[in-house]
């Protein structure tokens, strides 16, 4: 899905990986048909902060104080388990540093170094 610039938070364009098995339900069976609502208008500007209100307010699985953007935080850790790639992760995301990548993997538990997993000399 490309999202262009003046539709984020960073104001670039942006290019996000869907996975193959979500792929053909995003596919429109008719040109401009919004993959969302299935309906040629667009959404409003508030659309997706009111489905998120709604859901905070019926959800049972959310803990206090997540938000929707914490998903992103969920997400960029996801990746990083998986490809253990901090620059997979920044290409996947968006950002233009990998400093910026780092502060999403905050939460991760790392284990500590140990004397033993130091190299001999």
């Amino acid at each position: 899905i490309k999202l262009d610039g003046n539709r984020n938070k960073s104001g670039k364009n942006r290019i996000v990986p869907i996975p193959s098995y979500i792929k053909p339900n995003l596919y429109p069976k008719t040109a401009n048909l919004n993959v969302f609502t299935s309906d040629l208008r667009a959404p409003t500007k508030d659309y997706f902060k009111t489905l998120w209100t709604r859901f905070k307010v019926t959800s049972k699985h959310l803990k206090k104080g997540q938000t929707l953007y914490s998903f992103r935080h969920s997400g960029a850790i996801e990746i990083f388990k998986r490809t253990g790639s901090i620059t997979k992760l920044q290409k996947a995301m968006g950002h233009s540093s990998i400093n910026i990548s780092l502060t999403y993997l905050r939460g991760l538990e790392i284990p500590e170094l140990k004397e033993e997993d130091m190299p001999m000399i």
